[in-house]
C-alpha cells in the first residue's frame, strides 16, 4: 500500500470526523492540501521547519488508492522535491491510520519507527 501523510490537529481531524471529510485551509487559499511522503527528506523537513515542538499534533495516513480527489506531486518551490497536493478535501475512508505525532524534548519532530 502506498501512503502519503498529513499533519494537523487533533483537534482539526475530530472536526473532520463530525464533517465527514478533512479540509485544511490551504484548499480554500492554495486550491490544495499539503501532504508529505513518509521520509525524513519530507515529512521531518515540514514537521521541524512548520510544528517545532507545537503539542497535540497527529499525523494521517491516507492510502493513495483510497483518495477520491486528485492527487498531484508538484515544486513548492523551482528545484526543491516534488511534494504530493491533493486538489479536493480528504475523504475519510482513505485515513488508514491516525498517529499521534509528539516532538522530543528538543521540540524536533522524529519518523514514527514503522519508516525508520
Amino acid at each position: 500500500m502506498k501512503t502519503v501523510t498529513h499533519i494537523t490537529t487533533r483537534d482539526a481531524w475530530n472536526a473532520a470526523q463530525r464533517a465527514g471529510e478533512y479540509r485544511h485551509p490551504s484548499l480554500d487559499k492554495q486550491g490544495f492540501i499539503h501532504f508529505s511522503e513518509p521520509t525524513p527528506e519530507q515529512l521531518l523537513s515540514v514537521a521541524n521547519a512548520l510544528f517545532l515542538g507545537q503539542p497535540g499534533l497527529v499525523l494521517l495516513v491516507a492510502d493513495l488508492s483510497r483518495l477520491t480527489a486528485p492527487l498531484r506531486y508538484e515544486e513548492d518551490e523551482p528545484g526543491s522535491l516534488h511534494f504530493p497536493h491533493l486538489y479536493g478535501p480528504l475523504n475519510l475512508d482513505a485515513v488508514t491510520e491516525v498517529l499521534d505525532f509528539v516532538s522530543g524534548e528538543d521540540g524536533r519532530f522524529s519518523l514514527p519507527e514503522r519508516w525508520r
